[in-house]
């Protein structure tokens, strides 16, 4: 932070950007590969984005992109480590967004979809991976910079707490965790009368077990 001061002599707008991947079954993942994906991802973007904070409430203005994935929006198979610490930037970056409106600080994240040097550790084994791998590597990381500018620009003003995803030529908006359904009972529930009655009640509303690659089915557009 100290080093963009000195070069530019202010701070406007932070892109924590920083990444890695260590994949694995939830069963078989190391320590060291859940810490070092939570230090990085979630961990590098509360330090960052500290640093920042105090000279945008200096200055009452300031802009933070959070990059975060449908990993974690959605879901995927042998990335609890990855999808854990990108659905936790989600919530960091809507604390802040909470914390700083009143220094006219803003604070979003960004979903994207792109081929880099992260996403080149993906697993090609199978033809399903490979077909994934082929639509991913078409999605180059320029596709994802126009929306990542104007979230950092003054044209974004009262843009903020929000998720944005970004896939090819698509822009998308998700939505935030909110109740679907609400069950009362007067006299209080029994396991059994939840059982019974609430879980049935709350079914059709349940999230199915989908994941990124089966949400997003079609060709990125």
């Amino acid at each position: 932070m100290q080093a963009a001061l000195d070069h530019f002599g202010r701070i406007d707008a932070v892109v924590n950007n920083a990444g890695i991947l260590r994949d694995g079954i939830f069963h078989k993942m190391s320590e060291d590969d859940w810490l070092s994906v939570i230090s990085v991802h979630l961990n590098g973007s509360f330090f960052v984005s500290r640093a920042a904070a105090e000279h945008y409430r200096k200055q009452e203005s300031g802009a933070f992109v959070h990059i975060t994935s449908t990993s974690g929006l959605v879901g995927n198979v042998g990335q609890a480590n990855y999808a854990a610490a990108k659905l936790g930037i989600t919530a960091l970056s809507k604390s802040i967004a909470l914390d700083m409106q009143r220094y006219n600080v803003r604070s979003n994240c960004l979903s994207p979809w792109a081929w880099s040097r992260m996403t080149s550790s993906i697993p090609t084994a199978t033809p399903e991976q490979q077909a994934a791998v082929e639509k991913l590597q078409r999605m180059t990381p320029d596709k994802n910079a126009p929306l990542a500018v104007f979230l950092c620009s003054d044209a974004a003003k009262g843009v903020t707490g929000q998720v944005f995803g970004t896939r090819m030529h698509e822009l998308i908006l998700f939505s935030s965790s909110r109740p679907i359904r609400i069950v009362h009972k007067a006299e209080g529930w029994s396991p059994e009368s939840i059982a019974e009655i609430a879980m049935p009640a709350f079914q059709a509303g349940f999230m199915p077990l989908d994941t990124s690659e089966t949400l997003f089915s079609w060709d990125p557009l």
